[in-house]
C-alpha cells in the first residue's frame, strides 16, 4: 500500500510543479480516495466483524490522531507566511481558506468559487489543495454509520456481507451517476462536490468488502496489478486540463488503483519491482505530509519568484523542499504523536480539533485585519474625478484613490439582482427590468459581461432621461449566431440562448439594443488565435442576429469592448500605491485583438459602434487609474464606478452615432 501512495503523491507533485510533465497527474488525488476508501472500510468491517458494533469515538479519535496535527501545522505554518509574502489583495480569501481548510469545508468553498463568474480570475490560494482532505473527512462522517447500522442489522437479523455490499454498491452506482451527469453539463463545481467523488472512496471500500469474502487467485495478481498500474500512469500521460473530470474518465484511475490493491499479496504487491523499492517505502511514509506542503512552497515559491512557473531551478528547489519539510513533519510531529498515545480519548480529541481550528482563525484573523487596515477611501466627487481628469491630459494624480482590495466588489448591482444568466441557463425569458412604467424610451442591454458592465453608465442615463432598462445577458455569451467554445468545449447553451433571446428581444419592442463582447470569444473549433478568420466568423454571426432585430425596426448600437490589463492588475496596485502608473499597459498590447463587432456594423446597415477608447487610454498607454478612480477590477472588467462615471461619454457618443441612423437618438 506504501508504494501505491508513493506513486499517487509523486504524481500530483510533478503535475503541480510542472503540469507539462504530467498534464494528468491530478488523477493521484483518486488514487488517495481509493486507498482511504479501501483502509477505513477494512477497519470498520473487522471492527463490526469481531466486536459486532462500530465505535463512533474511537474511530473518530483515530482520525483526529493521524489527520489533525500535521494538517494544522501546515495551515498554521501556510497562514503566517502568507502575511509575509502575498499581497494585501490576496490576503482575504487566503484567510478564509484558511479558515475553510480547518473547518474541512475547503471542497465546499471552493465548489462556491467556482460557480462564481465574478472569481474567475482569483489567483490560487496556498491551501486550495486542502480541498481533498476535506472531502474525505466528511467522507468519515457518514461512512462509518453505515457500518453502525449494518452491525446492529447483523446481530438482530444475522445480515451478512451481501446485504453490505448492496448498500455500497448503491452509494458507487448513485454518486458515479451524479458525478458523470454533473460533470457532462459543465457544472464548475462538479470537481469539488462530495457527491461526486463520494464513488470514489465507495469502490475502495466494496473492493474491502469483497476482498474480506474471497481473496484474488494468485494467478491473477500479476497481471492484475500491472494493468491497475498502467492504468494509473496511463490516465497521468493522457489526460489533461480539457479532459472532462472526475466523470467517467476517473473509472480509469480508480479501477486502476483498486486492481493495484487487489493483486497484493501477503507478502508484498505483486507489482513488486516500482512498488516495494526503499524509495517508494520513503516517499508513502511521508506521503500525507508531502502532500499537505507540496502547494503552500509551490505557491510562495511563484510569489516570491514573481513568475507563472517555477522553471528547472525552481522545481528542484521547491520539489526538495517539499520533501524534505514533508520528512521533518513525519518524524517529528506525525510519528510522536503516533508512538506516545498523546490522543486517546474523545474529549482529547476534541480538544485537540478546537485549539486547532481557534489557532487557524486567529491566524485568519490577523490576514483580515491587515485586509481592513488598508481602507478604502471614501468616494469624493470633487476628488475622485475620473474621465473628468482626461482633459487635462492627466490619469492619475498623487490623491488617494479606492482600495484595490474592494474593487472586486465594484460591480454592477445587476449581479446582486441576479440578472446575468449562468453557463447553463439556455432560457432568456427571465430577464431583469429597471426604470418607471411610463418610460420615455426602452433599452436593451444583451451579450457577455462585457455588455453588463456597462449597466451602471446606462442607469445614470436612464435616470436622466426616463428610459427603462431591460437586461438580456448571459456569462460568457457574445451576442453572435456561431457556436463558441468555453473551456475547450463546445457552448451549446450559449447558442440556444442567443437564439431564443432574438425572440425574447423583439417581444419586448425596445427602442434600442445595446449590446457589447469580449473580443476574447472564439468561435468553437477553430482555434484559440485572434487571426482574421476567427473575426470574420464571430461578426457574421454577430450580423446574422443584429439583423434579426434591426429588421423589425429596432436599431442596435454595440461598445467596442474596453482594453486589456494585467491579470495581476489589482495586486499591482496593492504594492504601487505611491505610482499606480507602474501597473499601467501599453495601448499596443491592451488592444491587440481587434474587435469583430468593428466588422459587424459594416453589414447591418441600422447598426453602428461606439468606441470610447480615448476614455481609457492616453499617448499610448492605457492606464488602470483616472482621476483618482480606479478602472478595472480585474484584467478586463472595469469598475462600476468608473462605468458610472462615464455616463455623459457615453450618452454624448450613443447620440451621435443614432444620428447617423434612420432614427433619432433616444429621448
Amino acid at each position: 500500500m506504501q508504494g501505491l501512495r508513493a506513486l499517487a503523491v509523486l504524481l500530483v507533485l510533478v503535475y503541480h510543479l510542472e503540469p507539462e510533465l504530467l498534464p494528468g497527474g491530478y488523477v493521484g488525488v483518486d488514487v488517495f480516495f481509493v486507498i482511504s476508501g479501501f483502509l477505513i472500510t477494512s477497519l470498520l468491517l473487522r471492527e463490526a466483524t469481531e466486536h459486532g458494533r462500530v465505535s463512533l469515538s474511537r474511530f473518530y479519535v483515530r482520525r483526529v490522531r493521524r489527520l489533525l496535527p500535521a494538517a494544522t501545522l501546515v495551515l498554521l505554518v501556510t497562514g503566517a507566511v502568507s502575511l509575509v509574502v502575498l499581497p494585501v489583495t490576496r490576503l482575504g480569501d487566503t484567510a478564509a481558506q484558511l479558515l475553510a481548510s480547518a473547518l474541512w469545508v475547503e471542497n465546499l468553498y471552493l465548489a462556491d468559487q467556482a460557480l462564481d463568474y465574478l472569481a474567475a480570475e482569483s489567483p490560487p490560494s496556498p491551501v486550495q489543495h486542502f480541498w481533498s482532505l476535506s472531502v474525505e473527512e466528511q467522507f468519515y462522517l457518514v461512512w462509518p454509520l453505515l457500518f453502525l447500522g449494518w452491525a446492529l442489522c447483523r446481530r438482530r437479523w444475522r445480515a451478512g456481507t451481501g446485504a453490505l455490499t448492496l448498500v455500497l454498491a448503491a452509494v458507487f452506482a448513485g454518486s458515479l451517476t451524479c458525478s458523470a451527469l454533473m460533470t457532462a453539463s459543465g457544472d464548475a463545481g462538479a470537481y469539488f462536490w462530495p457527491v461526486t467523488r463520494a464513488w470514489e472512496l465507495a469502490a475502495g471500500g466494496l473492493l474491502a468488502v469483497l476482498m474480506a469474502r474471497r481473496a484474488l487467485p494468485e494467478r491473477l495478481r500479476l497481471p492484475l496489478g500491472w494493468l491497475g498500474l498502467g492504468a494509473i500512469v496511463a490516465s497521468a500521460l493522457l489526460y489533461d486540463s480539457a479532459t472532462p473530470f472526475p466523470g467517467y474518465t476517473a473509472l480509469l484511475p480508480v479501477l486502476g488503483s483498486a486492481a493495484v490493491i487487489a493483486a497484493e499479496r501477503p507478502s508484498g504487491p505483486a507489482v513488486s519491482v516500482p512498488l516495494s523499492t526503499r524509495p517508494a517505502r520513503f516517499f508513502g511514509d511521508i506521503s500525507y505530509s508531502l502532500y499537505l506542503w507540496h502547494w503552500p512552497v509551490i505557491i510562495v515559491a511563484l510569489e516570491l519568484l514573481d513568475r507563472d512557473t517555477l522553471g528547472p531551478l525552481g522545481i528542484v528547489a521547491a520539489g526538495g523542499l517539499s520533501i524534505l519539510l514533508a520528512w521533518a513533519t513525519k518524524v517529528c510531529v506525525e510519528d510522536p504523536v503516533a508512538r506516545h498515545g498523546l490522543v486517546r480519548t474523545g474529549r482529547t480529541a476534541l480538544v485537540m480539533a478546537l485549539s486547532g481550528i481557534v489557532m487557524v482563525a486567529l491566524v485568519a484573523a490577523v490576514a483580515w485585519s491587515r485586509v481592513d487596515r488598508v481602507a478604502s477611501v471614501e468616494f469624493d466627487p470633487t476628488v475622485h474625478v475620473g474621465p473628468e481628469a482626461l482633459e487635462d491630459r492627466a490619469t492619475s494624480s498623487e490623491l488617494p484613490y479606492p482600495s484595490p482590495i474592494d474593487a472586486e466588489d465594484d460591480v454592477p448591482r445587476t449581479y446582486d439582482d441576479d440578472c446575468q444568466a449562468g453557463f447553463d441557463d439556455a432560457d432568456p425569458s427571465q430577464w431583469c427590468e429597471y426604470g418607471p412604467d411610463d418610460a420615455t424610451a426602452t433599452v436593451v442591454i444583451t451579450g457577455d459581461s462585457h455588455s453588463l458592465q456597462w449597466f451602471p453608465a446606462l442607469e445614470e442615463l436612464a435616470e436622466e432621461r426616463g428610459w427603462r432598462l431591460v437586461v438580456l445577458s448571459k456569462s460568457a455569451c457574445a451576442f453572435t449566431d456561431v457556436l463558441v467554445g468555453r473551456d475547450g468545449e463546445p457552448y451549446d447553451e450559449c447558442l440556444e440562448w442567443n437564439r431564443a433571446a432574438v425572440d425574447e428581444i423583439l417581444e419586448i419592442e425596445p427602442d434600442l439594443l445595446f449590446t457589447s463582447s469580449s473580443v476574447k470569444g472564439r468561435p468553437y473549433g477553430i482555434g484559440d488565435g485572434g487571426g482574421d478568420e476567427t473575426r470574420r466568423v464571430m461578426a457574421e454571426g454577430m450580423a446574422e442576429l443584429w439583423r434579426d432585430v434591426t429588421e423589425s425596426g429596432v436599431p442596435v448600437l454595440a461598445v467596442r469592448d474596453t482594453p486589456r490589463v494585467s491579470t495581476e492588475v489589482l495586486e499591482c496596485l496593492a504594492a504601487n500605491t505611491d505610482d499606480p502608473t507602474a501597473c499601467d499597459r501599453p495601448a499596443a498590447e491592451a488592444l491587440e485583438t481587434d474587435d469583430p463587432q468593428e466588422l459587424a456594423v459594416e453589414e447591418v446597415e441600422e447598426a453602428q459602434i461606439v468606441d470610447l477608447t480615448d476614455r481609457f487610454c492616453v499617448e499610448d498607454t492605457c492606464a488602470v487609474v483616472i482621476g483618482n478612480v480606479l478602472v478595472y477590477r480585474d484584467s478586463h472588467h472595469i469598475t462600476e464606478t468608473y462605468a458610472r462615471l462615464l455616463a455623459d461619454d457615453l450618452g454624448e457618443r450613443m447620440d451621435q452615432a443614432l444620428s447617423r441612423t434612420s432614427h433619432d437618438p433616444l429621448p
